[in-house]
């Protein structure tokens, strides 16, 4: 893992966006030590924060969009959601709408809520803007959180 770790840092911006998107989908992999990485090599936080969002919510669409397909033995063989994590996702959404994927940053629960998003047919723009903010915040408040601590 490492050795990946090491070979996206050296790709730079794009190396952070696929690390994001990789991170998006329900493979496990770090975003964030590519991201803070990247951002201690010097390279631009507003930037690199940008890329890293774009490539995490890109991420994020493809589970959105496997549930949107509908067919559950793909959820589980390729996504790795659980019924059991499907079931729980979908309690959680019930009448709270689109706007649930704002929280689609949370591990686990996070990708069972977008594919939960993604078979109830909700409002993908809806959906997408949430889903891109909740991310935005959550790498925002790393990377501002990790200057200080370097600053200090």
């Amino acid at each position: 893992m490492d050795a990946i770790i090491q070979f996206l840092t050296d790709w730079g911006y794009i190396g952070m966006f696929i690390s994001a998107f990789l991170a998006g989908t329900v493979l496990p992999f770090s975003s964030e030590a590519v991201l803070l990485a990247c951002i201690g090599l010097g390279l631009d936080p507003i930037v690199s924060t940008l890329s890293t969002t774009a490539g995490n919510a890109l991420g994020g669409l493809t589970c959105y969009w496997i549930g949107h397909l509908g067919k559950m033995e793909w959820i589980e063989k390729y996504l790795g959601v659980s019924k059991k994590q499907m079931d729980k996702a979908e309690r959680f959404i019930k009448g709270k709408g689109s706007w649930i994927a704002f929280l689609s940053f949370l591990p686990v629960l996070g990708d069972a809520i977008l594919v939960v998003l993604g078979l109830m047919r909700a409002n993908v723009i809806i959906v997408t803007i949430s889903m891109t903010l909740g991310k935005l915040i959550r790498y925002s408040v790393l990377v501002a959180t990790t200057l200080k601590l370097i600053s200090l």
